[in-house]
C-alpha cells in the first residue's frame, strides 16, 4: 500500500511541474489533496483511481509518441465522429491544462461543427494505397492525391478544390485527422462557402488561445 501511495504522490508531482499554468497548478493541487485525504468524487468514486486513469490519459492529445500514425493504419475509409483537437507536444499540452482543457476545446467545437453542417452521414475520407484519397467534407465531394510523411505525421492533400496539410492521430476507436487553424478554416470556407462566418471566426479564436493547438475531426 506504501509503495502504491508513493507511486500516485509522485505521478501527481509530474502533473504539477509538467508546465506553469496556473490551471495545470490547480488541477494537481486538487488531485493532490484528494489523493492525500483520500477522498471521492461527486459521483462516488475513489479519488484515486481517477487520478491514475487521468495519468494514464495523459498523453492521448499529443501528436506522435502513443498516438503515432503510420502509413498502413491510414488506409481505409474513415467516418467523422466528433470534433478532434491535440497539441504539439506534452508540454504545450500540460501548459495549456492538460487532457481536462482538451476535452473542453473538442465541446466548443461541436456547436460550430454542427452550424457548419458536418455530421457523421456527409463527413469522411478514404485513403487509397495507391495515394490517392476521396472525401466528402459537410457533405461536398473533394478527391486527389496524398502524401504521409510518417515522421512527422503529416499529409499533404491536393485536390481540385483545395490542398492542405494535416497531422493524423492515432485514436483508441479510429483516428484523428489535425489541421492548424488557418489550414482547418481555408477547408471550412471551401466546403461549406461560409467565408467570414461568425462560426469560423470563433474557431479562430479559440486556437489563439493556446499555443501548438491542432484542431480536427475525430473519425472511426
Amino acid at each position: 500500500m506504501k509503495k502504491i501511495f508513493i507511486s500516485m504522490t509522485a505521478a501527481v508531482m509530474i502533473l504539477c511541474g509538467c508546465g506553469t499554468s496556473g490551471n495545470m497548478n490547480t488541477l494537481g493541487n486538487a488531485v493532490l489533496t484528494d489523493v492525500l485525504t483520500g477522498g471521492q468524487t461527486a459521483n462516488g468514486t475513489n479519488a484515486a483511481t481517477n487520478t491514475g486513469a487521468a495519468v494514464g490519459n495523459i498523453l492521448q492529445s499529443v501528436l506522435g509518441g502513443t498516438s503515432k500514425m503510420t502509413q498502413k493504419g491510414l488506409i481505409g475509409t474513415w467516418t467523422y465522429s466528433k470534433p478532434g483537437c491535440a497539441f504539439t507536444s506534452e508540454q504545450l499540452l500540460a501548459q495549456a491544462g492538460g487532457e481536462i482543457v482538451a476535452s473542453e476545446i473538442k465541446t466548443k467545437l461541436q456547436p460550430s461543427f454542427q452550424k457548419v453542417g458536418i455530421t457523421s452521414s456527409n463527413t469522411q475520407v478514404t485513403f487509397n494505397q495507391d495515394g490517392t484519397f476521396s472525401a466528402k467534407v459537410a457533405g461536398k465531394n473533394w478527391s486527389g492525391r496524398y502524401t504521409f510523411d510518417e515522421a512527422q505525421s503529416k499529409i499533404t492533400m491536393s485536390g481540385i478544390l483545395i490542398n492542405v496539410n494535416c497531422y493524423a492521430k492515432r485514436n483508441a476507436d479510429g483516428i484523428g485527422l489535425l489541421f492548424e487553424s488557418s489550414k482547418l478554416l481555408s477547408l471550412l470556407q471551401t466546403m461549406s462557402a461560409l467565408s467570414g462566418n461568425q462560426t469560423l471566426q470563433t474557431i479562430g479564436e479559440l486556437s489563439k488561445s493556446y499555443d501548438g493547438l491542432r484542431m480536427g475531426f475525430d473519425m472511426k
